[in-house]
């Protein structure tokens, strides 16, 4: 994992902040800690920042002014070292800027601020994207924190108690991922029980992606009700994934998503895929808490 940032609360709640990809790797409340260890056996990340893109490319590339630029799945952010521009006892800001490397994968200027601060029970983030340049900046912008599964008692399984809660009802079906992790139009149902998932190891063959998801907040709730509950700002799609064996669970605040298949548009086409101004900023926010 390598050096980390400390930060912490006045109750004692505490995040370490990696600067590779200004990704927190630790959210301890009460001694305990909620945030996936990262395990290379399952998953070898614990939660974290997805950009330029979000999800899978067509061919592993974007297209910019018909030039075609190679791009990884989720970005290159979360493999980037930030840099420390602000740090507090109980916050700490990382910037991650273009240069010749990101350049040779997205031909933009860019600044993308991650503002990490702790509060009792409660690790929130502020982030800002901005444009420094004469053109659009085509972007996506996700968070790919993992917890632990179970935290709280109970078991991982099927019946083990454990359930995501979403804030308001969503619909029972979300698109199939197809190959090369692309969306695609058929949609596969889901044991929804208005805004209660009861989880089950077996549902994640592919991640559950929630398009223009009504809610703005879901919850991880365990069987004797205590609840890590995530609510986002400006991020409208949700996911919730994991993989069947691996003893974590995985909710997902996203601005875009994956190409569908048989997109061979520009990136600038891509759907949702955000356009910033030139000169503008625009700021999103993800608030962690632990309740109960």
């Amino acid at each position: 994992m390598g050096e980390t940032i400390e930060i912490r609360a006045e109750d004692g709640t505490t995040a370490r902040i990696a600067p590779t990809g200004a990704e927190p790797v630790s959210w301890q409340v009460e001694g305990c800690d909620y945030i996936w260890n990262g395990d290379p056996e399952h998953w070898n990340r614990h939660a974290p920042w997805l950009f330029p893109v979000v999800g899978a490319s067509a061919g592993g590339k974007v297209r910019v002014g018909g030039q075609s630029y190679p791009m990884a799945q989720h970005g290159f952010a979360r493999d980037l070292p930030f840099t420390v521009v602000a740090r507090t006892d109980d916050a700490v800001t990382l910037r991650l800027e273009d240069d010749a490397g990101t350049r040779a994968h997205y031909p933009f200027g860019f600044r993308l601020d991650v503002t990490a601060r702790v509060a009792p029970r409660r690790l929130a983030f502020d982030l800002v994207v901005t444009n420094p340049g004469e053109m659009p900046l085509p972007y996506a912008l996700g968070f790919h924190p993992a917890f632990p599964w179970p935290f709280a008692g109970g078991e991982r399984r099927a019946g083990g108690g454990y359930a995501v809660a979403f804030e308001a009802p969503e619909r029972p079906f979300v698109p199939e991922v197809g190959e090369g992790g692309l969306l695609v139009r058929s949609q596969r149902e889901l044991p929804l029980d208005g805004a209660r998932l009861d989880l089950d190891p077996a549902l994640f063959t592919e991640a559950l992606v929630f398009l223009n998801a009504r809610s703005r907040a879901l919850r991880f709730v365990a069987p004797g009700g205590r609840t890590i509950a995530m609510r986002v700002e400006d991020f409208p799609h949700l996911a919730v994934w994991t993989r069947p064996t691996a003893p974590f669970l995985s909710l997902e605040a996203w601005t875009g998503h994956a190409d569908w298949a048989g997109f061979n548009g520009e990136l600038a086409e891509r759907d949702s895929q955000r356009r910033l101004a030139p000169g503008a900023s625009a700021g999103h926010g993800i608030v962690l808490s632990l309740k109960g």
